[in-house]
């Protein structure tokens, strides 16, 4: 009797997502797509169905499991047509070639910006005409695989730090130096402290800064070249000595702020705390 009783509860279907049984919908479809047993093992169709589209969400390749079970759901599509078959083949390649076509055009895209750079930053070091000339002259592969390394060079110069490494010589040994006693007097004689090293001397490389750093170097030292060194014919020497200075003075400078800066953090002092605030005056009430 008992054995019955169980046999019957096992076959009355109850759906699991809107809990109706045989009784509230007599033409439902159901479904028993897992692993599951007892009541929890049947399911509407179209209850299903509506979950399974809540999951993928829109994507009808993704798998689907049972969420008791972890038992994945065999879902099966009407066959297609010739023509729609050829069609989905093709959508399927070009989902996946996409990607890779994008990422083609992108770096052709920074390649021969670079070549273009590197043209226009040849003839700005040489001279138009003289620049012009050379390019001509030149291999066309040469130039290909040379006129985007100069955008390249110029970018992983600006990363080289060596403002640290002079900074560091100068901290180590300036005592031993009576030339910096004699320029910094105060700087080297009212050391308090050596203040921990909690960044870095040079601050943080920054890509955006790097990057129009390096590009507009060029530029700054043909500037800097005509203003400086003027009487000089050629034109890359003069761009060449520009370069060399512009980058010898913002060095310096450089240096000799962050020295500045750590004079200032060697130096400090913490003052004592104001007494007023520890024993606030008291006001004496008039009656």
């Amino acid at each position: 009797m008992a054995q019955s009783k169980i046999h019957e509860e096992d076959d009355r279907r109850s759906c699991w997502v809107c809990f109706a049984t045989d009784e509230d919908d007599r033409e439902a479809s159901w479904v028993r797509p897992c692993r599951c047993k007892g009541t929890t093992k049947w399911v509407h169709q179209s209850c299903l169905q509506r979950w399974i589209d809540e999951k993928q969400k829109g994507n009808s390749t993704t798998k689907v499991v049972c969420p008791q079970c972890n038992a994945e759901y065999l879902i099966i599509f009407p066959r297609l047509g010739p023509v729609v078959y050829i069609m989905d083949i093709a959508d399927k390649i070009i989902y996946k070639t996409c990607p890779f076509v994008a990422g083609g055009i992108f770096i052709g895209s920074v390649y021969w910006t670079a070549v273009t750079y590197g043209a226009v930053t040849v003839m700005q070091v040489l001279g138009h005409k003289e620049g012009l000339n050379v390019m001509e002259r030149a291999d066309p592969l040469f130039l290909l695989i040379g006129l985007p390394t100069i955008p390249v060079m110029l970018i992983l110069g600006k990363m080289v730090r060596w403002e640290d490494y002079v900074l560091r010589l100068w901290r180590k040994h300036s005592a031993k130096l009576p030339l910096l006693h004699y320029l910094f007097p105060d700087e080297f004689s009212r050391y308090t402290r050596v203040p921990a090293d909690t960044v870095p001397l040079s601050d943080p490389i920054c890509a955006t800064r790097v990057l129009c750093g390096a590009l507009i170097l060029p530029t700054i030292a043909t500037i800097v070249g005509k203003l400086m060194f003027g009487s000089v014919q050629s034109n890359f020497q003069r761009t060449l000595l520009g370069g060399i200075a512009f980058i010898a003075i913002k060095g310096v400078l450089k240096i000799y702020y962050r020295q500045q800066q750590y004079f200032r953090q060697a130096n400090r002092v913490i003052l004592d705390f104001p007494e007023e605030s520890i024993n606030p005056p008291q006001t004496s009430e008039s009656h």
